[in-house]
C-alpha cells in the first residue's frame, strides 16, 4: 500500500476514534445535568459539542504527551498506528454497547502499546512515561475528585439545610448548566488532544513532520470537530448509566461532581498527564453520593465500572497487538483488518438496536437500577 495512502487512512482511522470519544465521553460532562433536569438532553449535548471544540484549541501539551512520550516515535509506523485504533475504536463501541463508562483514553493508549509492542518490540513502549502519565494519573484522579466532590457535597448541603428547597433547586440548576459548561471545555482540553497527538504521531511516522512538532493547525480544527460531532450524537446508553444507575442525583450534588471534575481534568491537561476523563467524573458522581447521605451510591454498577476500567487497557491491546500481528505483513493485512473493523462495528450498532436509548428515554429509570441494592 502506497505510503501516503496509508497515513491518510491512518487520520480517517484518528478521527474515526474522535468520533467514538465524543459520543462515549458526552456522559462525562452531562450525564448529571440531564439526571437533575438542569438540562435539556438535546441542550446539553449541544452545548457540551460546542465547548469541546472550544476547548481542543486552548492546549497542546497532552497531544505532545502521546506523540512523543508514551511510544518511541522513531520505531512506529502508520500501520502499527491503525492496528492501535483499531483495537481502540472496537473496545470504545464494545463497551457503550453496554452502557458502561469506560475510559476512551485507556482504550487508546492499550491499542497504542499492544500495537507497537507486537510490531516493534517492548523497548519500543516508553513504559515509565506510562506509569508516570497514564497509571498513576488513572488511580489518583477518580480519588482526588471523589474527595474534592464528597467534601464539597457535604458542605453544600449543610450550608443550605435552612433554605427553601424550591430556592435551592432553582440556584444549583443555573450553577449546573455553568459547571457542566467547564467540564466539556475541560473534556476538549484533555481527549481532543489524544487523537491529535495520535495524527501527529502518524505524520512524524510518514516523515511529513519532524520528531517532537506539534499538532499543526489543520489537526487541532479536525480533531476538534469530530469529538463535537461525537458528543452532538450522544451516548445516551452511558449518560443514563452515569446520571441514573449509578447514584440518585440531585442538583447540589451534580453541581459538586461536575466542579470538582473540571478542576482535576484542567489541573491535568496544563500539566500534560493524558488522564481518563471518565474516571474523573465517575469518581465526582461516586464522590457526591457519599457526601449527601453517605450512603446513596450503587456499588454493584460501581463494581462493574471498576472492572471495566481495570480491563480496558489490557483488552484494547490484545486487539491492537492482534491487528498489528495482521496488518504489518503487508497491503492485504492492513484491508483485512479494516474490513473486519467495520463489519464489526457494523454487528455492535446493529446489536444496539434491539434496546435503544434516545434523548427521550435517557432519564428513564433503567429496570437494573431499580433491582440494585442501594447502600445503606
Amino acid at each position: 500500500m502506497d505510503f501516503s495512502l496509508i497515513v491518510l487512512v491512518v487520520i480517517v482511522a484518528a478521527l474515526a476514534f474522535d468520533f467514538t470519544n465524543g459520543f462515549h465521553d458526552t456522559a462525562n460532562a452531562m450525564a448529571t445535568s440531564i439526571a437533575t433536569g438542569a438540562l435539556k438532553p438535546r441542550i446539553a449535548v449541544a452545548i457540551s459539542a460546542v465547548l469541546n471544540l472550544v476547548g481542543a484549541f486552548l492546549s497542546i501539551e497532552v497531544a505532545k504527551t502521546i506523540s512523543g512520550g508514551i511510544v518511541d516515535d522513531t520505531k512506529v509506523t502508520p500501520v502499527v498506528i491503525f492496528a492501535g485504533l483499531v483495537g481502540a475504536i472496537i473496545w470504545n463501541l464494545v463497551t457503550w454497547l453496554v452502557g458502561l463508562p469506560s475510559s476512551s483514553s485507556h482504550a487508546l493508549f492499550g491499542g497504542l502499546i499492544g500495537a507497537t509492542w507486537i510490531a516493534s518490540g517492548a523497548d519500543a513502549v516508553h513504559f515509565g512515561k506510562v506509569v508516570e502519565k497514564v497509571l498513576i494519573p488513572a488511580v489518583a484522579s477518580p480519588i482526588v475528585a471523589g474527595v474534592v466532590a464528597l467534601i464539597g457535597t457535604f458542605l453544600t448541603y449543610r450550608i443550605t439545610e435552612k433554605a427553601k428547597e424550591r430556592v435551592v433547586g432553582k440556584g444549583f440548576k443555573t450553577g449546573q448548566v455553568l459547571s457542566a459548561s467547564l467540564v466539556s471545555l475541560a473534556h476538549g482540553t484533555n481527549d481532543a488532544q489524544k487523537t491529535m497527538g495520535v495524527i501527529t504521531l502518524a505524520l512524524i511516522a510518514g516523515g511529513t513532520l519532524a520528531p517532537g512538532s506539534n499538532p499543526p493547525l489543520w489537526v487541532i480544527g479536525a480533531c476538534g470537530l469530530a469529538i463535537a460531532a461525537g458528543t452532538y450524537l450522544g451516548g445516551w446508553r452511558i449518560i443514563q448509566t452515569m446520571g441514573k444507575k449509578l447514584t440518585e442525583i440531585q442538583t447540589p450534588q451534580g453541581f459538586a461532581a461536575e466542579t470538582s471534575s473540571a478542576a482535576v481534568i484542567l489541573a491535568s491537561s496544563h500539566l500534560g498527564f493524558a488522564l481518563s476523563t471518565t474516571h474523573v467524573t465517575s469518581g465526582g458522581i461516586i464522590g457526591s453520593g457519599l457526601g449527601r447521605k453517605l450512603a446513596e451510591v450503587r456499588w454493584g454498577v460501581a463494581g462493574k465500572m471498576v472492572i471495566a476500567w481495570v480491563l480496558t487497557l489490557p483488552a484494547a491491546a490484545i486487539v491492537g497487538a492482534v491487528a498489528a500481528a495482521v496488518s504489518t505483513r503487508g497491503s492485504w493485512g492492513t484491508i483485512l483488518i479494516g474490513a473486519l473493523g467495520v463489519l464489526v462495528a457494523l454487528g455492535i450498532w446493529l446489536a444496539s438496536r434491539r434496546n435503544p436509548v434516545s434523548a427521550n428515554t435517557v432519564n428513564d429509570e433503567p429496570e437494573a437500577a431499580k433491582a440494585a441494592p442501594v447502600a445503606a
